[in-house]
């Protein structure tokens, strides 16, 4: 069909908001992909990369729902999370409301169960295995969304994983349930029922970044490093949701709270604006960008904002700040507060 996206997925008509893009000197590409030349370093040669559309409007996901275009190839997945101090939970509330034809994805169930650190990156095996039991497969357009206060909270994070295990087609719901529910669409209740696909994971290693990595930065200032957590966490002077871990940050990040990348009504702002954000926190977008937060969810913010940006290089530090409080010497915990003794 013409004017269909290489999923067979209609995008709307006339673009815009709808179907949000990484912005670059190019042109939008059919509606689904864009293409944003990027300079080889290495061999000097230009090389294309195609950036997967980031972002899709509830009007986008309701028509796509209804139209029954995207049958098979269309996977939306509730990726809610939240810390344990907000008193919610996440399977229950999706148990009783969510996008129709919605699958629930755990991020602590879909993590490295061995590591002392919270939902960690599991292999890329087991989460081939996960995300295909969801029956996401290799053809999938996945939509991701949560369903907390603030439109987008875990879900960039299930967005950041799929693409570190090589699926670019995969997009953020702006404004996730808060504004799918605003706007008035459908709910479902229960559980839903789908069939398994089969699913071939690949890591990226170029999107993840180690305790090691963030500590050789410290000297060899390789990376930018953004840290997502509330202002006062990152100071020293609001407390930490993890019993254990004292505020504070990693010596040379930059505080970039992720509620800076969103409206008030909780939509993404726009690329032009986080753009502006970047300035003015003096993060340089033509240099390497790391970000970081409590336990690597809110840190995908900072690569989602980079990303809409036309940069999708930006890699997280998967342990975050958890991992680095408790392996970190005292100097290396700057705070204003208790910080850190031996």
């Amino acid at each position: 069909m013409a004017g269909t996206g290489p999923l067979g997925v209609l995008p709307p008509s006339g673009g815009g908001r709808g179907w949000r893009a990484v912005r670059s000197s190019t042109e939008v590409d059919s509606g689904r992909i864009q293409k944003l030349d990027n300079l080889n370093q290495d061999s000097g040669a230009m090389s294309q990369q195609l950036l997967y559309r980031a972002l899709v409007s509830a009007k986008w996901l309701s028509e796509a729902i209804k139209s029954q275009q995207a049958g098979l190839a269309l996977r939306i997945v509730d990726a809610s999370w939240y810390l344990p101090k907000m008193k919610r939970d996440p399977k229950r509330e999706f148990e009783e409301r969510h996008i129709p034809g919605a699958v629930f994805f755990d991020i602590d169930q879909c993590s490295d169960r061995t590591s002392p650190y919270d939902h960690m990156l599991p292999k890329a095996s087991d989460f081939a295995e996960y995300v295909g039991k969801l029956g996401v497969g290799n053809d999938s357009h996945v939509v991701v969304y949560d369903g907390s206060d603030q439109g987008l909270f875990s879900a960039p994070r299930v967005w950041w994983m799929f693409r570190v295990f090589g699926h670019e087609a995969v997009s953020l719901l702006d404004g996730g349930l808060k504004n799918w529910q605003r706007e008035g669409n459908a709910l479902s209740s229960g559980k839903t029922q789908v069939a398994p696909s089969e699913f071939h994971a690949s890591l990226d290693k170029s999107l993840v970044k180690t305790y090691e990595d963030v500590l050789d930065n410290l000297d060899s200032h390789r990376f930018q490093l953004v840290d997502a957590r509330a202002a006062g966490r990152f100071w020293g002077v609001e407390p930490e949701p993890r019993d254990g871990i004292e505020p504070g940050h990693v010596p040379g990040s930059t505080s970039i709270p992720f509620t800076d990348f969103l409206t008030e009504s909780g939509l993404e702002k726009t690329p032009e604006q986080i753009r502006t954000l970047f300035q003015e926190k003096k993060v340089d977008l033509l240099k390497p960008v790391v970000a970081t937060c409590g336990s690597g969810v809110t840190a995908c913010h900072v690569a989602l904002g980079a990303y809409l940006c036309g940069k999708p290089d930006v890699a997280v530090y998967d342990g975050a700040w958890v991992e680095w409080y408790m392996r970190a010497q005292p100097e290396n915990i700057i705070s204003e507060g208790k910080g850190k003794t031996v």
